[in-house]
């Protein structure tokens, strides 16, 4: 065929280029011109046909030895080489092109491969694409939970031609180049004989049919984009980075394919009081130097409202204890984590002379007994030298 690319220059490398490159270069086409990412425009059938034709060839030595020699007539039945196992007709040496597909794209809706030549059906039902928002909620609404309304813009039906992509009151026609079929047969003469091939009919691209007279609102796609506002149920327990699924909630499909999904990813604020690990949460309280000595009852915020709690004589600075059951409701489970606090106790500033006096009175009362770590860190140090 005449109007055939050179297969390098489809993939974009050098005619050099080694098993590795042409790997990478073909995943990034296929992945950029995928018929199901652009089903709007029936040129990507073409395209990808070409960019995996390409890759059939390159991919295997004996083949790219032969094209790098005699060109496509070398690969290419149309041109009288080959045939057979080895040609495009049974797709030869591409066992392994639905794993390297399934690995780049996952799986779409309406791909029916291309084992024994057959072609993506720009007909068949396609699910609609999946839509993403983010959602910023605050620390309390994510331990507590909400109802927040999403502004969404999505693909549906076209309501003026209900997605026939024909203007009301006409229809579409069956293509008279194809008759329908989608493909048209092209024959061909080259220095091996007449050659007989199908090719996608240009003129519909693919579809078997023409719309002469496109509604004029969507542009005879049959689709077209509408704002929605979304009621999104956020539970209780959700964390920062977490995705909310809505089934159903994204474009509409191609061909009565089925729609795509909304997915809500959530962004929680910080709390200036309060952080979270898990379902735990943690912070910090700050008691005076009395309360530390004496011990007392002091107020404690948690995520449920302010609670008591007694702390005991002599509590030291980095003392943490635990709240049982004052931390976040786990998704989708009755049960709830903890809050650890953790106490600093705050030496007093700004002391005026009477208050210093006093304090140095107080600790001219004081011995070594009421000092446990002070004492013990003196007896290490006289004993420095046994160690």
């Amino acid at each position: 065929m005449a109007d055939k690319r050179d297969y390098y220059e489809v993939l974009g490398i050098q005619k050099g280029a080694s098993e590795d490159e042409i790997k990478k270069a073909f995943r990034k086409k296929a992945r950029e011109n995928h018929p199901d990412l652009h089903p709007d425009d029936p040129s990507y059938v073409e395209k990808f046909q070409e960019i995996n034709e390409a890759n059939e060839v390159l991919s295997d030595p004996d083949k790219r030895k032969r094209y790098d020699q005699f060109g496509h007539a070398g690969v290419d039945p149309n041109y009288g080489a080959g045939g057979g196992a080895g040609g495009f007709g049974g797709m030869g040496g591409m066992g392994d092109i639905g794993d390297i597909l399934e690995s780049v794209f996952g799986g779409f809706g309406g791909f029916s491969g291309f084992s024994g030549g057959s072609r993506s059906n720009v007909n068949a039902p396609r699910q609609g694409a999946d839509i993403h928002e983010s959602v910023n909620i605050s620390f309390m609404d994510a331990c507590n939970g909400k109802t927040q309304e999403v502004k969404i813009y999505c693909m549906t039906v076209c309501e003026a031609c209900h997605g026939s992509g024909a203007e009301a009151g006409t229809s579409s026609e069956v293509c008279p180049d194809c008759q329908g079929r989608g493909s048209v047969k092209v024959a061909q003469r080259t220095p091996f004989g007449a050659i007989s091939s199908a090719k996608t009919c240009s003129r519909c691209g693919g579809k078997g049919k023409i719309i002469n007279n496109p509604c004029t609102k969507c542009r005879g796609i049959g689709r077209t984009k509408v704002q929605k506002n979304i009621s999104v149920d956020i539970p209780a327990g959700i964390d920062n980075g977490q995705t909310i699924r809505l089934s159903g909630q994204g474009d509409c499909g191609i061909n009565g394919g089925p729609s795509g999904d909304l997915m809500i990813n959530i962004s929680v604020k910080n709390h200036p009081v309060f952080t979270r690990k898990g379902y735990d949460i943690h912070c910090d309280i700050p008691v005076t130097y009395m309360e530390a000595v004496l011990g007392a009852e002091i107020t404690v915020p948690t995520i449920d409202g302010d609670v008591k709690y007694n702390i005991s004589e002599g509590t030291q600075t980095g003392t943490v204890f635990r709240l049982k059951n004052k931390g976040v409701k786990k998704l989708n489970r009755p049960d709830r984590g903890d809050q650890y606090v953790k106490v600093y106790v705050e030496v007093p500033k700004n002391l005026t002379k009477k208050q210093k006096d006093l304090l140095r009175e107080f600790e001219v009362s004081l011995t070594d007994k009421n000092y446990a770590k002070r004492q013990t860190f003196f007896e290490k140090l006289k004993n420095r030298f046994d160690f």
